[in-house]
C-alpha cells in the first residue's frame, strides 16, 4: 500500500472533523444552548447598544482561562477561521473586536458551513508543493503552511469538542440558565 502524500492527511483529518461538527453538534444548538452559562464569569456573546453581537475578551492572558458559552466558542471559531482564510487569500484580515456573533444558532451553523466550504475549497486548490510556502499564521514568523493546515484542523477539532462537552452539560442541567 502507498503512503498518503501530505495534501491527502490533511484533507482526510479536515473532512474526519467537520463531519463531527456537521453531524453531531451543530444540528441541534438553539439560541439558548448558545447563551448557556456554564459557570459563572463565562465569557459569552453581548448584543451592543446598536444591536452587534460582541464577544466578551481580556487583551492580558489570564493565569486560568475563563469558562466559555457555546456562543463564544462559535464566535472563536468564525473569527480564527475567516482569519486564516483572508490571510491564506493574501488579504488583511478583521481584528477581533470587529468579527461579530451573527446573533442565531442558525446564522452560526449557515456561516460556519460557509467557511467549511471555503477551506474545504482552498485545501482543494493546494498542491504538495503548496504546503511548503511560508505562512505567518497564526504565528508570527513564517513556518512551511502545511502546519498553519494542520493546526487549523486541530484547532477546529478542539473547538468543536468544546462545544460538545457545554453542550452536553447544557442537556443535563434541565432548562438552563441565559447568559446576562
Amino acid at each position: 500500500m502507498r503512503s498518503p502524500d501530505r495534501l491527502s492527511i490533511v484533507r482526510w483529518q479536515f473532512d474526519m472533523t467537520w463531519r463531527l461538527a456537521s453531524q453531531f453538534h451543530l444540528p441541534d444548538l438553539d439560541d439558548e444552548g448558545c447563551l448557556w452559562s456554564p459557570a459563572p464569569g463565562a465569557y459569552t456573546v453581548r448584543q451592543d447598544g446598536g444591536g452587534k453581537w460582541r464577544a466578551d475578551w481580556n487583551d492580558e492572558d489570564p493565569d486560568s482561562p475563563s469558562p466559555v458559552t457555546i456562543g463564544w466558542l462559535t464566535w472563536h471559531l468564525l473569527w480564527w477561521w475567516d482569519e486564516l482564510l483572508t490571510r491564506a487569500r493574501g488579504q488583511q484580515p478583521l481584528d477581533h473586536q470587529d468579527v461579530f456573533w451573527p446573533g442565531s444558532a442558525e446564522a452560526v451553523r449557515v456561516r460556519l458551513h460557509q467557511l467549511s466550504d471555503d477551506w474545504a475549497q482552498l485545501l482543494g486548490e493546494q498542491t504538495e508543493m503548496d504546503l511548503d510556502r511560508p505562512f505567518a499564521f497564526p504565528w508570527p514568523e513564517p513556518r512551511p503552511f502545511v502546519f498553519a493546515a494542520a493546526w487549523a484542523n486541530s484547532e477546529l477539532m478542539k473547538n468543536v469538542a468544546e462545544i460538545g462537552v457545554i453542550r452536553h452539560q447544557y442537556l443535563a442541567s434541565g432548562t438552563g440558565t441565559r447568559s446576562a
